[in-house]
């Protein structure tokens, strides 16, 4: 067995730790949702596919994010994959009020209420299925009931930045 696997990963720094995992490329998503007639937006990189049959994405949260709540107990969400074109949404959706997150920000009302950042290379429109317990995040399971993608090159991070991944 190797040494290295019987690390305790609580007594591992952090931030080295952050920046091992910063290897690893991912796109960049903002998900939103509609809470009692309010929309909710926040970017995100923790998102992937679960299963085509049914066809099911899943995403993360952190317990500590003011927007916790609202994510958990809201009945979906859709998750827009952004174009590489769309860094400044990225930025825009990571900070701020919900309110300036949206301003400006061209967007289109989905049949199922919640909001679709118009321009983003695909987006996912989901029911939640299930939420998971997972260290400090939670893990926002959704069941896939509408999507649509337009071929646009996606927006990637890595290493702590933005990149395209066309």
């Amino acid at each position: 067995m190797n040494a290295d696997a019987n690390l305790n990963l609580d007594a591992l720094n952090k931030q080295a730790l952050k920046n091992a995992m910063g290897c690893f490329a991912t796109g960049v998503t903002v998900v939103t949702t509609n809470v009692d007639g309010q929309d909710f937006g926040m970017t995100c990189n923790s998102f992937n596919t679960v299963s085509l049959d049914p066809a099911m994405v899943l995403w993360s949260i952190r317990r500590a994010s003011t927007n916790f709540d609202i994510y958990t107990r809201a009945k979906g969400y859709t998750v827009n994959i952004l174009a590489a074109s769309q860094q400044e949404d990225a930025m825009r959706f990571a900070k701020g009020t919900q309110e300036e997150r949206f301003d400006g920000v061209d967007l289109r009302r989905l049949q199922s209420g919640r909001l679709n950042l118009v321009g983003a290379t695909a987006w996912f429109d989901c029911e939640m299925h299930n939420v998971v317990e997972a260290g400090d995040h939670d893990i926002l399971i959704g069941r896939v009931l509408s999507f649509a993608s337009n071929g646009a090159a996606p927006l990637g991070y890595l290493n702590g930045k933005f990149v395209d991944l066309a």
